[in-house]
């Protein structure tokens, strides 16, 4: 896929990502934008100025593009739930495999590769080596 179309695929698949985590969370939207906002901030995954209000955070799971801290930090706490939710389609697995790669630093594809959490690596088998190509396109810098 070239990087244009992995970069718009995964753009879209931000707010897959927030609805996921509001649709798995198992608290109320305004506990859940608490959370996203604090998981930004302590695991350094960007700088809210403010907690969103749950309706806010309800509006980037459907049209509204959320800031990429909060895809961020709805990837990083999916990615730890015991539950090991994955991504629900394509879109969705692209904006997994951007923010994986934006939440870490690899040296070599190899390496974001093999640090996938195991239940992860077959549902971002395609979407994480369009994701390291659009990476070193630098898009993600």
């Amino acid at each position: 896929m070239p990087e244009t179309l992995f970069y718009a695929k995964a753009m879209r698949g931000t707010s897959r990502l927030v609805g996921h985590w509001l649709l798995i969370g198992q608290s109320s939207p305004e506990r859940l934008a608490m959370i996203l906002a604090d998981t930004a901030r302590v695991a350094k995954l960007g700088e809210p100025k403010d907690t969103p209000s749950g309706a806010t955070v309800e509006a980037w799971s459907g049209d509204v593009q959320p800031p990429l801290w909060a895809a961020r930090a709805a990837s990083f706490l999916l990615m730890q739930m015991p539950t090991k939710p994955a991504p629900r389609d394509e879109t969705e697995a692209c904006a997994w495999a951007y923010c994986w790669l934006r939440n870490r630093d690899f040296e070599r594809f190899e390496d974001a590769q093999a640090a996938l959490p195991e239940h992860l690596r077959e549902a971002l088998a395609q979407a994480l080596p369009d994701a390291w190509a659009d990476r070193t396109s630098q898009r993600l810098i």
